[in-house]
């Protein structure tokens, strides 16, 4: 004997939701990742900047507060 077991349109159409929704947030968790990623291993490229100390700002040249950048 066999039964002929039918999923209804209503459990069909919860289950694309979740899946759905679990996609929806596992992309959301790998942007998030990557974001971080970058943010950790990038190290950004110094800019021209009056030193710390070599006078007053002119227009248009600030002094950076205290620099990353490697001295002299």
């Amino acid at each position: 004997m066999s039964e002929n077991i039918t999923v209804s349109s209503t459990a069909l159409t919860k289950a694309r939701l979740w899946l759905f929704v679990g996609l929806a947030l596992l992309l959301v968790a790998i942007a998030n990742w990557h974001l971080v990623y970058v943010a950790i291993t990038s190290q950004p490229a110094c800019v021209a900047h009056v030193r710390q100390g070599e006078g007053t700002a002119q227009a248009g040249r600030f002094s950076a507060a205290q620099s990353s950048c490697s001295p002299r």
